[in-house]
């Protein structure tokens, strides 16, 4: 499926993304991530294909989307209050068989349940990568047999006390960086001006 840029669909080597396979959107915040899968779910409507999003973030802004081509009444929207009930529902929805693109939104946002309805303080360490080793492992096969396309977005994180390598990484444990065909870091590049105006910021994609 085409990413809605000619640039990246050379980058990817397949013209686009690969059906049936997990891809990872990675990068800091306001880098541009969400708005490369909105045009992910553009291209698959505007070839008659079926689009799901599921906005953990609570977060999508259904006028952005519009702008980006994306028909918001014909996309499957949900906004889950836990991780678990967010990955069951993707489940459920790439398990269908009539789902062409789902997009979580983001893995960051999709907390285990412990998490939210523990007490402040409380060790949830693990937790997370948990979940998403265990999702990510039903998932993978389920994809590959219905031909679904599953974009994960995540968000870049600073490790605290690292001295030496890169205090970077990405949450949900390392799962979804084994699970993944294709990992595309996002960065803003410049803001894009209209003389002192603003317009737009200029992002640089990475295959990594």
């Amino acid at each position: 499926v085409p990413s809605g840029s000619l640039a990246l669909d050379v980058a990817l080597g397949v013209g686009g993304y690969p059906r049936g396979r997990i891809v990872e959107i990675y990068g800091p915040e306001s880098s541009g991530k969400t708005t490369v899968a909105l045009h992910a779910v553009a291209e698959v409507q505007k070839r008659g294909g079926t689009a799901a999003y599921i906005d953990a973030e609570n977060a999508l802004d259904p006028a952005y989307a519009t702008a980006l081509g994306v028909n918001i009444d014909d996309l499957l929207l949900s906004q889950p209050d836990t991780g678990e009930q967010g990955l069951q529902i993707a489940d459920a929805l790439i398990s269908s068989g009539a789902i062409d693109i789902v997009v979580v939104d983001s893995v960051a946002a999709l907390v285990p349940r412990a998490e939210i309805e523990g007490e402040m303080g409380d060790a949830h360490v693990g937790l997370q990568a948990r979940l998403m080793s265990q999702a990510l492992r039903k998932l993978s096969g389920t994809i590959n047999k219905t031909k679904t396309i599953a974009l994960f977005i995540n968000q870049i994180r600073e490790k605290v006390g690292v001295m030496f390598g890169n205090p970077e990484t990405t949450p949900g444990g390392r799962a979804l960086k084994f699970y993944a065909t294709v990992r595309l870091e996002v960065r803003r590049a410049e803001q894009i001006k209209d003389g002192t105006d603003v317009i737009g910021n200029r992002t640089r994609i990475k295959v990594v």
